[in-house]
């Protein structure tokens, strides 16, 4: 059996191939091997149900993971999955690259994720080369939900919101300083926090202030992202990620602007991610 998983910081998406060929798709919470030991990510793989009936069975296992940049965070995770697979094969790599499987397939091209973070890679074909932006939501991360939910903050707390939408913001969220700030700076994973402010956009897109913020947070993206590579307009630019795929329409305005190719637009990758290693492993 295969088991091929895309895994964020929140959430995992998994799909296994059955011996009959069938397919089972689940989630599980996020494996991150940069928040969770070696010990707490075997707990999360312990507490996936939907696993249990087939330990013995998998025996491949590719696994495309946030956080999974370095050797030793990658051995960290490969050494949680062998715990509990034990007659199967274990890769594990980083989920920039399962991107770029994904949207790219065989063929040069470049991948941007815009999720609750954003980051940009070339892949040629074969080898991923890793872009020098995605800092981080400290720095700027244009494009990213963080900088959508920081703008709506910073304006709402600021007296820069329209006034009708000041109070539905308000309404949804319950903002105040002090809220924002133990939010930040007291409790875990502030990025998610940011970012879960980016629906009240998608909620108002067609006002004007809202469509204002995606387009020059989206804009921003492709000029600071995407034009430093010379050859951007010779290439397809696929996007994957929940940030791009809810404000793929203004996404496209953007890109068509700056003379930049869509390829595809993915929520998700783990679909095409799985049928790209079932194919590559020969599993038909």
């Amino acid at each position: 059996m295969l088991l091929v998983a895309d895994g964020g910081s929140a959430i995992t998406d998994w799909i296994l191939l059955l011996e009959n060929k069938d397919i089972l798709e689940f989630t599980s919470p996020g494996m991150n091997p940069f928040f969770l030991s070696e010990k707490e990510i075997l707990k999360v793989l312990n507490g996936i149900k939907q696993l249990e009936p087939y330990i013995d069975q998998v025996t491949e296992i590719h696994f495309f993971g946030a956080g999974c940049n370095s050797p030793d965070r990658r051995e960290s995770v490969a050494n949680a999955l062998s715990t509990k697979f034990k007659n199967a094969f274990v890769n594990v790599e980083n989920d920039v690259l399962g991107s770029a499987y994904a949207t790219c397939k065989d063929r040069p091209g470049l991948n941007c994720i815009l999720g609750t973070g954003s980051n940009i890679s070339y892949y040629d074909g074969k080898d991923l080369y890793d872009g020098v932006h995605g800092l981080g939501y400290i720095f700027d991360d244009e494009g990213s939900g963080t900088l959508f939910g920081k703008r709506l903050i910073t304006d709402f707390l600021y007296g820069k919101m329209p006034d009708d939408l000041a109070q539905d913001f308000f309404n949804t969220f319950g903002i105040t300083k002090e809220k924002v700030i133990e939010n930040i700076y007291q409790k875990p994973l502030p990025n998610f926090y940011l970012a879960l402010h980016k629906n009240f956009l998608h909620k108002h897109i067609t006002h004007p202030y809202c469509k204002n913020i995606v387009t020059e947070g989206l804009n921003n993206f492709v000029i600071t992202h995407i034009f430093p590579y010379k050859n951007y307009k010779e290439l397809n630019c696929n996007f994957v990620g929940p940030t791009a795929f809810v404000f793929q329409d203004i996404l496209r305005i953007v890109c068509k602007k700056n003379d930049v190719s869509i390829g595809v637009i993915l929520e998700k990758p783990i679909i095409e991610l799985f049928n790209y290693v079932r194919e590559k492993e020969n599993f038909d």
